[in-house]
């Protein structure tokens, strides 16, 4: 594994958002927490409107993700979405209404047309070795959020972003969301991400899908949302740039993730202490 030093660890270019009202997200440069945020899939119009609205009156400018389809749900039965022609049709009334828009593919033809409504193209943890997929997200021009698989070391996660690098887009996100340990467990090594972020790319927290425990429901996967809070102070306090967090209104009748997700009361008070432990981190001489 190659060594790390605080030098090559240091904050990398910033990548921004920006609207016509001026609104702005900004992602690395040692700029504060960008915030990614949303429900697992689209449930519905009426929902995702609804959510969308609490999160910015929370939250401030964020960007809103949601997925049209989840390809890789645990059982055949299992909900997977409104599929992507709808379901873009959904995000695009959201862009419509203001809100930044993440969304995730699972097909190389998916990317062109996820990138017609969305800002941010994010490439599936479970996916991020797929070339074909790598290289049309890339294609795109749109911001690449590629997140990193439970079965990917730190350092070797720099391969996947030189497949989309090599498109001649480098307007990438790289997303920690936990490794394997045994049968249907995740932890979370806080190393990784100084290593993801020492490949010059702003490095991100899913710290909902962190706390997933894959499969462990038996048909469908399970989670200890208790552990959302601790390990998001922990990698705010790593230095990161900023933070993913599946939200809902209600997360015991979601019909994806509900049991890892973070219940939309919480995100207040959890985004005054990270953004607290951010603020100290980032004031530091490194």
């Amino acid at each position: 594994m190659p060594e790390v030093t605080s030098a090559s660890a240091s904050a990398s270019a910033p990548i921004t958002l920006a609207d016509a009202s001026a609104r702005t997200v900004v992602f690395g440069g040692g700029r504060p927490l960008a915030l990614i945020a949303g429900p697992c899939v689209i449930e519905s119009e009426e929902h995702v409107h609804f959510l969308a609205q609490q999160i910015s009156s929370i939250a401030g400018p964020f960007v809103f993700k949601a997925s049209f389809d989840k390809a890789n749900r645990s059982s055949l039965s299992s909900y997977r979405g409104p599929g992507i022609k709808e379901g873009l049709r959904i995000l695009g009334t959201l862009k419509a209404a203001g809100h930044f828009i993440l969304t995730d593919i699972h097909e190389p033809d998916q990317a062109a047309q996820a990138a017609e409504v969305a800002d941010i193209v994010q490439v599936p943890a479970f996916l991020c070795r797929q070339t074909d997929l790598l290289l049309e997200a890339g294609r795109t021009g749109r911001i690449v959020n590629l997140k990193k698989g439970q079965f990917v070391a730190p350092h070797d996660f720099k391969l996947a972003v030189e497949k989309v690098a090599s498109t001649g887009n480098t307007k990438i996100l790289l997303t920690e969301r936990g490794v394997c340990f045994g049968y249907n467990n995740l932890v979370v090594d806080m190393r990784g991400l100084v290593i993801i972020r020492s490949f010059g790319f702003p490095a991100i927290f899913d710290a909902t899908h962190s706390v997933q425990l894959p499969g462990g429901a038996g048909s469908s996967s399970g989670g200890q949302a208790q552990f959302i809070e601790p390990l998001a102070r922990a990698a705010a306090a790593v230095g990161i740039d900023g933070f993913f967090v599946e939200v809902h209104d209600a997360p015991e009748k979601a019909l994806s993730d509900g049991p890892n997700a973070l219940r939309l009361s919480l995100l207040g008070a959890l985004l005054e202490k990270l953004r607290s432990i951010d603020a100290l981190v980032k004031t530091q001489p490194p």
